[in-house]
């Protein structure tokens, strides 16, 4: 399509008048040739604005002109037209189509029946000499038939400039000056070729297609005191459901009744199981595996985490990173430049020089055929796709090639403190006693926690809730009664327990008696300038109150936080937290984690430093966050990265995703990135070097048109081969 084109522009464009995107499944396209070849056709449609056709999610995704309607009747007789076909999303086309035997498909059983073929024209070449070359020449026309097909395909759609195209010139040229046989085993061999691209993009589709699998078909539905087999694709919000031990979870849900282990590996790749009750999240996938759930429907099965994931990924590997959009504008002009060489090389020998016509047509023919980008076109795309593939299993989400080339570049990365480092909840830090005299004693800590938890039995507030947690853990024993318990506006809550009146406060509630200082006001300071909260619990008996002993809590440091900053640490990565929490707290837990801390700060203040080091030139900037707070500067930096525990705000905000919840789950993301790309130079090298040394031997007349097509179509082989290792990868390292 022209540059000038005045109907293509979206200079115009507002967000408000963005039309939403169309996504159509294709079947057959599964190579850089043919994405450019249905992009270059769509483009060329009325009302069509942006068309990204991607081979290894098998999609195209296309957007209208402003105010205009997608024609998709033109559409789909267009991408018909190319030779390929759309199909309906439903879940047992989708399979079908992705899980074909590769001797089923049409490229398969070219490369079956060229393969015999060229099998039996050596055999009668061998066996009947007098039939000269006409076997050969049988060979190459049946196998060069659908070639020729899709050239004239792409050619009338304004393509000329295609694979098959050069394919089709060279081996019919090859059959004008009498080289059959070269021409049988170009057709046998470029086949091959178009196969395994086929294989390795199938290879990628599979990998993500796997996990619709995790959830089940059925679920136990509880209605009316009855539970009965429905789908599971019907379930809807505010149903309820029995999940039995051993059962996959149907469902998006919040457990009503019962408590077991989860197996969340299906989901997030965490080996070790977790333990949820009452009132906590479970996600469709996951495994129930000790104890019978009642479980109440969340989200429906279009919206579930697995179906989620599944849109994250293929949307990411539709979308193209910045070095497979460069890949594709090479290609672009790569192609006719070729052609001209070829040209060249096929006129100028013979009028320069003595070289026959026979002669410079072959070497023309030849590098015509060793020029097929096939190689390095398959080179970026394979492995994109391996890397967001072996993310997604491992609990790594990340939205697009571009994503996931970026990653590796981060040289900073901001993290949130409460939900991110932390654990986003308050836990019991320190409990201790006071004795009459002031001192400190260490021995009476149980009875503290009983008698504190008890008088906040019945509260929602965090601090409440964290006290009682832990008398839990620590006691096996019912907790008193309390009786006449009431608030104290401001300061902590009061009540008779086991006939002592009792009460639970901030130390500034201490502040009203005139006593002096003691050991335990020393304490309490030491341990509020470590960031904790501190309740004191004091008897009050006549005219007098006597403080028995503290319980201290603090949103500590997820296990891994540590582990984590020192992987980002091992990879050159700077680690920095930005918080929204009180300054000293931030900068207990900055000394804690061994990492520059700043505290207080509003959503706008986190998204202005990040501009700030960005303007400074610090590099690109990562930040991970979870809450809405964090969605400024989630959208702000080159990289926003959500833990998977967030909101929703954060999670669609975010570039990327940490299913797990682990700190240490950044590295492991750009520690993937930095392999991926390693393995995409690797490849554009192979495809590169093999391509130089074959074009100069080609030229020189060293090598010919059989040797120049298996070069190709061995580094199309050793490209896709080294790409599918990266699904082997393993984080050990990080």
């Amino acid at each position: 399509m022209s540059n000038t084109t005045p109907t293509k522009t979206t200079q115009d464009k507002t967000p408000q008048a963005m039309p939403t995107p169309t996504t159509l499944r294709v079947q057959g396209m599964d190579c850089g040739g043919c994405e450019r070849k249905v992009e270059a056709a769509l483009t060329r449609l009325n009302h069509v604005d942006e068309v990204s056709a991607s081979s290894v999610a098998g999609s195209v995704r296309l957007t209208a002109l402003p105010g205009k309607t997608l024609p998709h009747s033109e559409i789909e007789s267009t991408i018909t037209a190319l030779g390929y076909q759309v199909i309906d999303e439903s879940a047992d086309t989708a399979e079908a189509t992705t899980h074909t035997p590769w001797w089923k498909t049409p490229k398969g059983r070219l490369v079956l029946v060229s393969g015999v073929l060229l099998t039996l024209a050596w055999a009668l070449k061998f066996a009947w000499p007098s039939l000269g070359t006409w076997p050969f020449v049988a060979a190459t026309v049946v196998g060069l038939v659908p070639i020729v097909q899709r050239a004239g395909q792409a050619l009338k759609m304004g393509n000329p400039f295609t694979i098959e195209m050069l394919m089709s010139i060279a081996a019919i040229g090859a059959l004008v000056i009498n080289a059959a046989a070269e021409a049988a085993v170009v057709v046998f061999l470029f086949a091959v070729g178009e196969m395994l691209e086929g294989v390795a993009a199938a290879q990628a589709r599979r990998s993500i297609s796997a996990l619709s699998k995790l959830t089940p078909s059925t679920a136990r539905l509880m209605e009316q005191g009855y539970i009965r087999d429905v789908a599971a694709a019907s379930l809807q919000p505010g149903q309820r459901v029995q999940v039995r031990p051993g059962d996959r979870l149907p469902c998006d849900g919040l457990i009503i009744a019962g408590r077991s282990s989860i197996d969340e590996a299906p989901v997030n790749g965490e080996s070790v199981p977790s333990e949820r009750g009452e009132g906590e999240s479970v996600f469709a996938g996951t495994v129930n595996l000790d104890g019978v759930l009642e479980v109440e429907v969340t989200r429906s099965a279009e919206n579930n985490t697995i179906a989620r994931v599944i849109k994250l990924v293929e949307e990411a590997q539709a979308a193209k990173a910045p070095v497979a959009r460069f890949i594709d504008r090479f290609a672009f002009y790569y192609m006719p430049a070729v052609v001209g060489v070829a040209l060249l090389v096929a006129i100028v020998p013979p009028l320069v020089s003595p070289m026959l016509w026979s002669e410079s047509i072959y070497r023309a023919l030849a590098l015509l055929l060793i020029a097929c980008p096939c190689a390095l076109v398959i080179s970026t795309p394979a492995a994109i796709a391996a890397g967001l593939s072996v993310g997604a299993r491992h609990g790594l989400l990340m939205k697009g090639g571009a994503v996931l080339e970026q990653l590796g570049k981060l040289k900073r990365v901001a993290l949130d403190k409460t939900g991110t480092l932390t654990a986003g909840t308050p836990t019991v830090t320190d409990v201790e006693s006071f004795e009459a005299d002031g001192s400190v004693d260490k021995n009476r800590r149980d009875e503290i926690v009983r008698l504190a938890a008890a008088l906040e039995q019945g509260s929602s507030h965090p601090l409440a809730v964290a006290i009682s947690d832990y008398f839990h853990w620590q006691q096996d024993a019912p907790l008193p009664t309390v009786q006449g318990a009431h608030a104290l506006a401001g300061h902590g809550v009061a009540g008779r327990v086991d006939g002592r009146e009792l009460m639970l406060v901030s130390p500034r509630y201490l502040q009203r008696f005139n006593r002096p200082t003691s050991d335990g006001d020393k304490r309490i300071a030491a341990l509020e300038a470590q960031g904790k909260s501190v309740a004191v619990l004091i008897e009050t008996e006549v005219e007098s109150e006597r403080p028995l002993g503290l319980i201290a809590l603090r949103d500590e440091p997820r296990e891994d936080a540590r582990e984590g900053i020192q992987a980002l640490e091992h990879l050159g990565v700077q680690a920095v937290m930005l918080s929204g929490d009180n300054a000293r707290t931030v900068a207990a837990i900055g000394e804690q984690l061994g990492i520059e801390a700043e505290g207080e700060l509003m959503p706008e203040d986190k998204a202005r430093r990040v501009r700030q080091w960005q303007g400074q030139g610090l590099g690109p900037i990562g930040k991970v966050g979870d809450g809405i707070n964090d969605a400024p500067a989630l959208a702000a930096a080159e990289v926003g990265i959500a833990m998977g525990s967030g909101t929703d705000v954060a999670l669609e905000t975010a570039d990327a995703a940490l299913l797990k919840n682990r700190v240490v789950g950044i590295a492991e993301m750009i520690a993937l990135s930095r392999a991926t790309m390693r393995n995409v130079k690797t490849n554009v090298a192979l495809a590169l070097g093999f391509k130089a040394l074959f074009l100069v031997s080609t030229v020189l007349g060293i090598t010919g048109m059989w040797v120049a097509v298996m070069a190709d179509t061995g580094a199309t082989v050793l490209v896709t081969l080294n790409a599918l290792h990266l699904l082997r990868y393993r984080f050990n390292d990080v």
